[in-house]
């Protein structure tokens, strides 16, 4: 006897209870010299705040090392490159952590997942930083992006860090890779 599949589920109503962080949504402590805080809204194809996604985040250290054993070089003590915020009731998020170093080929940037109910998988886009207005010019993957909305993927800077808002859909949509 053969089954048929099952249905897919969306994402539900208790993600961001079910996948709460312990450590909070610190990359790095808070006396870490340079830190800087990335807040941002995450919001539907009708400009809604979305109360209840999680954006996760991945990156390197100010040097360009992971905190990974595919990197032998090793991020500097302390730095673990991974950060993950529930959105508040207002879709606001925020991650404490230090602008990434340039890698090879690439300009720095934050890797950026974002999951909230009704997507059956998470969407994928990434943080760029108006300063490295050389270094984004020259990576590839932002120069594959069409030129009217590679904004939507460079963060704006504020008094302790940067804004980067998510739009998941609709006018302004952020832009997502397929990963």
């Amino acid at each position: 006897m053969s089954l048929g599949s099952t249905p897919s589920q969306t994402v539900g109503p208790y993600l961001s209870i079910g996948l709460t962080w312990e450590d909070g949504p610190a990359v790095v402590d808070e006396a870490t010299p340079g830190a800087v805080w990335i807040r941002g809204v995450v919001t539907d194809g009708a400009g809604t705040p979305v109360p209840d996604a999680l954006i996760e985040t991945w990156q390197a250290d100010p040097h360009g090392r992971f905190d990974h054993p595919d990197d032998p070089r090793g991020a500097q003590p302390g730095f673990r490159g991974f950060g993950r915020c529930p959105t508040n009731d207002d879709g606001e998020y925020g991650i404490l952590t230090q602008v990434p170093g340039p890698l090879p080929g690439e300009a720095p940037h934050i890797d950026v997942s974002v999951f909230a109910r009704g997507m059956l998988h998470r969407v994928v886009t990434r943080i760029y930083f108006p300063e490295n207005a050389d270094a984004n010019a020259a990576d590839e993957v932002l120069a594959s992006v069409p030129e009217e909305r590679r904004d939507t993927l460079i963060a704006t800077r504020t008094g302790d860090g940067y804004r980067f808002d998510v739009r998941l859909q609709g006018e302004g949509e952020t832009v997502f890779f397929d990963v």
